[in-house]
């Protein structure tokens, strides 16, 4: 992956570079997607400035593909059977800006611009649950009434 750095009001940004078809395929031979029935990755995105974790979905090498053409974080939906957007619905897209392969190369790390919000439960981030003295706590700050994002 190829960003490029600049300065905006005083802060780093990053934007992300797209990819030739030749670098796409061949970042797609280096992934394992045989541990997971059905040919799929774990995908994490994670926040680019605040490093939060927003969610966890999974991929197969089409959605891999057109995340890296599109420069828009794109998965797999295991109960629907298809690819589908971040935010095809919502709005609430997730820009790329980087990707990071764990060590097996079985798990990527999406850095995203996140617009508005990633959960479909109107949080910023879908990891708003703590367990806490035997209970699970709502930790996390509605930012949006799905049921209005949603019709």
């Amino acid at each position: 992956m190829y960003l490029t750095k600049y300065i905006q009001n005083n802060k780093f940004s990053y934007i992300m570079k797209q990819f030739s078809l030749v670098d796409i395929d061949n970042y797609i031979k280096l992934l394992d997607f045989s541990k997971i029935e059905g040919g799929l990755i774990p995908v994490i995105t994670q926040d680019s400035e605040s490093n939060e974790i927003l969610m966890l979905a999974f991929a197969n090498e089409e959605a891999v593909r057109k995340t890296m053409e599109s420069g828009y974080v794109h998965f797999y939906s295991r109960s629907r059977n298809k690819i589908w957007e971040k935010g095809e619905s919502s709005g609430h897209v997730g820009e790329v800006l980087d990707i990071i392969t764990d060590c097996d190369k079985d798990t990527l790390l999406i850095k995203v611009k996140q617009k508005v919000a990633a959960c479909h439960k109107g949080y910023y981030s879908c990891f708003f649950n703590k367990f806490d003295e035997g209970k699970i706590k709502d930790i996390g700050t509605k930012i949006f009434n799905p049921e209005e994002v949603y019709k």
